[in-house]
Parts: C-alpha cells; sequence; structure tokens
C-alpha cells in the first residue's frame, strides 16, 4: 500500500459549527463562505491557520495524502452563470494557499467531484443530455488537472448526492443512472487523467437509486461499470462492508474479484456510534480486514475519514481540538494496522506513547470494554448479524437508532420482535453492558482521560437498555411511564445549548399492522441473498416504486418526516 488518505474537512468547520445546532457534516458548507472578496480571504485565512496544525499532525502519524471538496468550486466554465465563475476563481486562489500548506507538510492533494454538481444555468445547458454531460466533466477535469499541479488525483463519487439541506450554488444530483453510463464516462476521461499522470478515484456509495444503485455489491453491476477499464491511474475506492460504516459487516467480496487497484474505505469518526461524543473503538474490526486484505491483489491504499459523514448536532473536531481524543485514537489505529502492520495492542501502545498515557494496558481494557458495548448495546447482536437485503440496499444492521435518534415506538417495536427471536437475551445482555460502561469510567479517571465523555455515554446508553425492555419484554404499561420519566431525566441533565444529545423519539399509539402480517410482509419484500428473485424483479423493483411515488404525490405526510427531509429522503430508494 501506498496511498493513505484523510479527509481535510475539519478546517472549514471550525467556525460555522458555532452557530448550527445541526451540522451536514456531508461536504464542506459552501454557502458558507463568503462571495466578498475580503471576507472570503479573511475567512481562508482562518482555515490556513487550522489546516496548519491539521497537516502537521496527520502527517506526523503516517497520512501522506489529503482530500478536499471539490472540483466543482474551482474550475471555472462557459455554462456556468458569470457571477459563479467569479466566485470559482476567486476560491481558487485561495485554495492555492492550502494546497501549499499540504505541500509543505509532505500530503498530496486529492479533490472529490460529485457525478454531477449543477447550476440552475449548467442545468439548463446539458438539459439531461448524456452527450453534454460527459463534454462538460471532461472540460472540468481538463481546467482543474492544468491549473493544480499539486493535484494528485480526483475522487468521483457516484451514487449518493447532496441531501436536501444542501445550499450554495451548486448542488449535485444523479445523472449516472446506469452502469453503460458510467462505463462510458470512465472511458471518455481516464485518457485525461493518462496524459497527466494523476489518478481518477472511482467513489461509490449507494443508496439504491436507480439500476446502477447495487454496485457497491452486485457483481455484474461492477463488471459493467468497470469493463475493459485497465489503466495504471485508476483506482476503485469501496467502503469495507456493503453498507456504510456500521459494525457486523462482513468485508466486501469486491475486494478479491476485481483487478483494477483498489482502496478501502474506513470510518474513525463514527457516525452512526456518537462521532466521538464517546470512545466507539473500531481496532479489532479493521485488524480482521486488514489480515484478510493481506490475500488480495492490487490493493494500493486506505482512505479514512476522520470528520465526514453523518447529519449531526454532534461537533467535535479531529486534530483540532483536545476534545477529537476519541476520533483522533481511532484515526492512529488505522494507519498502524494498515500501513505499519502493527498488532492492536502494538497500536494502542504507541498511541498511548505518544500522548503521554502511562498505562496503556488500563487503556487497552477501556477500549475493549468500549467495542463490547457497542456491540452488544448499541447494536442488537442477533439482529445486526442477519443478512437481509431489501431493493438494491442491504439492510443496515443498526435500525433503532440511527445518528442521533433513538426510535421507541410501536412499530419499531413490532419490527424488532419479528425479526429477533431471543430479546430476553438482549434485555439481559443490555443491562450487562451499562456495568461495563461503569467500569471504563472508573479506567478513564485512572488514565485522565474524558471521564465526563464516558458518562455521558452512561447516560445514553441506560435509555436505549429501557428501550430494549419496552421492545422485548411482555408488555407493561409501567414501561412507558419509565422510558417517559429517564426522557426527561436526560434532556433536564443535557438541556439545549450544553452538550449535544440524542433526541429521544417516543411514540406508544399501537401499530395497527398484525406482527403475522408483518412476517409476510418481510417475506415479500426483504431477501437474505445478494441475487435478485423473481419477484423483486415483479414488486420491489417495479411495482413497489410506482405506488410510493404515487404515495408521495397523494399522501405526503404517511412518509415521517426523518425519512423527507434527511439527506437525500427515503424516496431515493425507490428510484
Amino acid at each position: 500500500m501506498e496511498i493513505f488518505l484523510i479527509d481535510g474537512i475539519g478546517p472549514f468547520f471550525v467556525e460555522y459549527i458555532k452557530t448550527k445546532k445541526k451540522v451536514n457534516w456531508s461536504k464542506i458548507p459552501f454557502h458558507h463562505l463568503s462571495k466578498e472578496a475580503e471576507c472570503c480571504v479573511r475567512q481562508f485565512a482562518e482555515i490556513a491557520d487550522n489546516l496548519e496544525i491539521f497537516a502537521q499532525k496527520v502527517s506526523k502519524v503516517g497520512y501522506n495524502g489529503i482530500t478536499f471538496d471539490d472540483v466543482a468550486h474551482l474550475t471555472p466554465d462557459k455554462w456556468l452563470e458569470p457571477e459563479i465563475n467569479r466566485t470559482v476563481r476567486m476560491y481558487g486562489e485561495q485554495y492555492q494557499k492550502l494546497f501549499t500548506i499540504c505541500s509543505r507538510y509532505g500530503l498530496d492533494v486529492y479533490l472529490t467531484m460529485d457525478i454531477l454538481s449543477l447550476t440552475p444555468k449548467l442545468k439548463e445547458q446539458i438539459n439531461g443530455n448524456f452527450q453534454r454531460i460527459r463534454q462538460f466533466i471532461q472540460r472540468q477535469l481538463e481546467t482543474v488537472l492544468h491549473a493544480y499541479p499539486e493535484v494528485r488525483g480526483i475522487i468521483l463519487r457516484i451514487g449518493e448526492c447532496d441531501g436536501r439541506d444542501v445550499r450554495g450554488d451548486f448542488k449535485s444530483e444523479l445523472v449516472l443512472r446506469r452502469a453503460k453510463q458510467a462505463n462510458s464516462l470512465l472511458r471518455a476521461v481516464l485518457p485525461i487523467f493518462e496524459r497527466y499522470q494523476r489518478y481518477l478515484i472511482l467513489r461509490n456509495w449507494t443508496v439504491g437509486a436507480y439500476p446502477i444503485g447495487d454496485f457497491l455489491w452486485h457483481r455484474s453491476t461492477i463488471s459493467r461499470v468497470l469493463e475493459d477499464i485497465e489503466s495504471p491511474w485508476f483506482i476503485l475506492s469501496l467502503k469495507y462492508g456493503e453498507s456504510d460504516f456500521f459494525r457486523y459487516l462482513p468485508l466486501n467480496t469486491s475486494f478479491f474479484q476485481l483487478k483494477v487497484k483498489r482502496i478501502i474505505e474506513l470510518q474513525a469518526r463514527r457516525e452512526y456510534e456518537g462521532a466521538g461524543e464517546y470512545p466507539s473503538f473500531i481496532g479489532w474490526d479493521y485488524q480482521e480486514y486488514a489480515r484478510q486484505l493481506e490475500q488480495a491483489n492490487n490493493m494500493v491504499g486506505i482512505s479514512v475519514w476522520c470528520q465526514t459523514g453523518g447529519w449531526l448536532p454532534f461537533r467535535r473536531l479531529t486534530y483540532l481540538e483536545e476534545a477529537g481524543f476519541w476520533n483522533e485514537l481511532n484515526s492512529f489505529v488505522c494507519i498502524k494496522l494498515f500501513k505499519e502492520k502493527l498488532e492492536v495492542e502494538q497500536a494502542v501502545a504507541s498511541f498511548a506513547d505518544s500522548t503521554g498515557c502511562h498505562d496503556p494496558v488500563a487503556l487497552l481494557e477501556l477500549l475493549r470494554l468500549s467495542d463490547e458495548v457497542i456491540k452488544d448495546l448499541l447494536y442488537i447482536k442477533e439482529l445486526a448479524r442477519q443478512k437481509l437485503f431489501f431493493r438494491r440496499v442491504r439492510i443496515p444492521p443498526l435500525l433503532s437508532v440511527f445518528w442521533n435518534n433513538i426510535f421507541i415506538n410501536h412499530s419499531v417495536r413490532k419490527v424488532l420482535r419479528t425479526l429477533v427471536v431471543s430479546g430476553e437475551n438482549c434485555v439481559e445482555s443490555g443491562y450487562r453492558s451499562l456495568e461495563k460502561i461503569e467500569k471504563m469510567e472508573v479506567l478513564a479517571k485512572k488514565l485522565a482521560l474524558p471521564a465526563d465523555d464516558i458518562r455521558y455515554m452512561y447516560d445514553t446508553f441506560a435509555i436505549l437498555a429501557l428501550a430494549r425492555e419496552y421492545y422485548f419484554s411482555p408488555y407493561d404499561n409501567g414501561i412507558k411511564k419509565r422510558i417517559s420519566k429517564a426522557k426527561k431525566k436526560y434532556k433536564k441533565k443535557y438541556p439545549k445549548g450544553s452538550r449535544p444529545r440524542y433526541r429521544v423519539k417516543t411514540n406508544f399509539t399501537p401499530f395497527a399492522v398484525k406482527r403475522s402480517h408483518l412476517q409476510w410482509l418481510f417475506y415479500l419484500l426483504l431477501r437474505r441473498k445478494r441475487g435478485y428473485r423473481v419477484l423483486d424483479h415483479l414488486l420491489t423493483l417495479r411495482f413497489l416504486a410506482i405506488i410510493f411515488r404515487g404515495m408521495v404525490v397523494l399522501r405526503p405526510k404517511l412518509i415521517p418526516k426523518f425519512g423527507r427531509k434527511h439527506a437525500m429522503g427515503i424516496d431515493t430508494l425507490f428510484k
């Protein structure tokens, strides 16, 4: 392996997060950057100061590349509005200063690029014509690679676009909908990268939209996208599993089946596991991936997300403040496992030595307990181990908690009781996990680590343990009162304006669907193998999509607000 990337999004958020309750961590908030020259220069000066700190630290740890958003904001073009071209040129001058800082610390620069970021005028010029889309992207790539010799590569993202809350001059949309289109685009732009001798990194994340939506795991789709793509300057970047950055996911088999160069994506700031508000150690999981990948050919690097990901109120900045400790620990262990081939115990000891912790054995014990608690209480083990697919996506192994939302309602109760047999064991293991968190707090105080983070973890996970009683124990009206009381106590201890907290969403209104009907519905809609059934082609991929689109138009409020307003919206699943 020779490429060790880390995301450089953090320095752009230092000022931005001071005024926001909830933050979209998926991309730099460009709308926050001024279009007035003097103010823009001042903003970028602050960004540069923070990047100096960040670059010095990550290069010292062992990273040799840094990723930034994005090509669209650095490439003027004749199809763009004149005022946007002026802004883009101004940003380009400021980005040049950031690239200089990176070069000083031996960090290669990689720019991200959504396929495709659009403005109103650009959308009108393209008018849905794929040939014009391809022409425009070719011009963009020529422009950016010619203008910035520091840029070592471009990361093209397909399968996902900007969330619904993204504001600014550009907003990306899913214009590649079929494998054939993606393959055609790769063939058209790859010669540009070969001529400049820069890397084209194809990065796929998908929420199952359109026929290309199963690219992450479907062998036929992957082979059609990569057909006849052979170049030393092409790299495929894949998340470690067949879903997002969750636990309990086996390593994606594509790492062993493809001939092209590959990078594995890892997440140090765990967006579904507290985002650094409490320890969520990933060392042993990633060590297992590293060992397996020793049998894979053409693995050329890793891409670690230390800040990017999620719509969250949590705002700890990795490598820019002391509060980023747990994320920095994960980032450190990632590079040691994959670059230096250390064991977890060696990596943790090395981290302890570098941070002045004089008891690596106690630290390792704290992290072992953290790993167990996350897997046994945040996740429901029996559910998480199931391989379930719906349409073109693998269902996440974490259902009752998503980002900073804890769902305690009757519909979730019925779903979980349908999918989980050993509910009583789940309740018992939940309370055993709380005892482990208490041990973690003792160890944190002994190590002079942030014990308040462990107490916050306990308070949050105590609600998860209560929720398990509601999910799996025989119905008792008293549990509703206990949950409501715990929710009020939690909100009082962590009021608005203090530490960001989880949102506990309770609704005890009976869910009308019987469990027997739910089991029948799951049989129709869910499958336990990757391949599609005849039923999927007839029902879930076609007819169900038509029904859902009709419901969006006629009864939009039937879709929960969380599914309508967050990220790309749940309707993306049905495209």
